[in-house]
């Protein structure tokens, strides 16, 4: 991956990692769904300035910001552009490692593998551990996609404010979105 793109303002950065494969020590798949966040979106965890849980999102680009969704899940962000930027990972087609994911989601199927920011953890075996790491360091790898990737666009899921902001963006017709996007 070229550094520069995480040099990107976040909605770019968001939209060209569509189709970009994830690997975390050899488990992971193609990036199907992201959404973007910036320090001046009301949305973003860095809105009101940097704190202990947020850090890594003022930290160099190219380094994972990890943190927990309401006590139970972790979720996966790539900080980006300007300090307190970062793309939320929400899902990706399982390639690699399939046996390692389901033995951590605990379910044979597919489709519901790294659906959703949290099942992608799980699947990916993400915690606090990978919090500030950089992606261009094991355990992380992430490879370029070799096409050009139809990208569908729209508002943002599973927020209160902000919600209005089409900075979600996904590989159209793919069956490993966390959700379907809006006609």
């Amino acid at each position: 991956m070229s550094p520069s793109l995480y040099d990107l303002p976040a909605p770019e950065c968001a939209a060209a990692l569509i189709g970009v494969g994830l690997f975390v020590e050899g488990v992971g798949g193609t990036i199907v769904e992201t959404e973007a966040y910036r320090p001046d979106d009301p949305a973003s965890h860095s809105f009101a300035g940097r704190t202990a849980r947020n850090g890594a999102m003022f930290g160099p680009v190219g380094c994972a910001y990890v943190y927990r969704s309401y006590g139970l899940h972790w979720c996966f962000n790539i900080v980006c552009g300007d300090p307190g930027s970062a793309v939320l990972i929400r899902a990706l087609a399982p390639e690699a490692g399939l046996e390692a994911m389901r033995v951590r989601r605990r379910m044979e199927g597919l489709k519901d593998l790294c659906r959703g920011p949290g099942r992608l953890c799980q699947a990916l075996g993400l915690e606090a551990r990978h919090d500030g790491a950089h992606l261009s360091q094991p355990p992380f790898r992430l490879v370029a996609s070799k096409t050009c990737p139809d990208l569908v666009t729209g508002p943002r899921i599973g927020i209160s404010r902000g919600v209005d902001t089409p900075w979600r963006f996904g590989l159209r017709g793919s069956a490993f979105l966390s959700r379907a996007f809006r006609p």
